[in-house]
């Protein structure tokens, strides 16, 4: 995907985005978001992946067509957390670092609520 970046000087080229850093700046913006306990790798995956250095981009999928950006957030909540508050702030938290760090704008951030983690039971 190539993205041509306003103010930018012809004579320098173009800048090319590659959709695998677009997955890891999400990756991070969501698991800023207080509540969000980890990124799956995608929907069918029952295994929870924390996100460390080597799976930043776990857990986001990235559909681009035509400079349109789609992507899909695939995450577990902390049992106690208002689901649709959360669910927004991850999707705000997402199209502004990729706005920001980009100067690209996504079509769309869903986010796939598929886990609720409940915590250390008591004994």
């Amino acid at each position: 995907m190539t993205k041509s970046i306003e103010n930018y000087n012809p004579n320098l080229g173009n800048v090319e985005i590659v959709p695998e850093v677009i997955s890891v700046i999400a990756s991070i913006a969501a698991s800023e978001i207080k509540g969000v306990q980890g990124m799956f790798s995608d929907k069918k995956n029952s295994t929870l992946e924390r996100l460390g250095r080597k799976n930043l981009s776990k857990g986001v999928k990235i559909e681009t067509s035509e400079n349109e950006i789609i992507i899909n957030v695939y995450c577990s909540l902390k049992y106690g957390v208002k689901i649709s508050d959360t669910a927004l702030k991850v999707q705000e938290s997402i199209h502004n670092a990729i706005k920001t760090m980009t100067a690209l704008t996504p079509k769309q951030v869903n986010v796939h609520i598929t886990h609720i983690d409940m915590g250390k039971p008591k004994s």
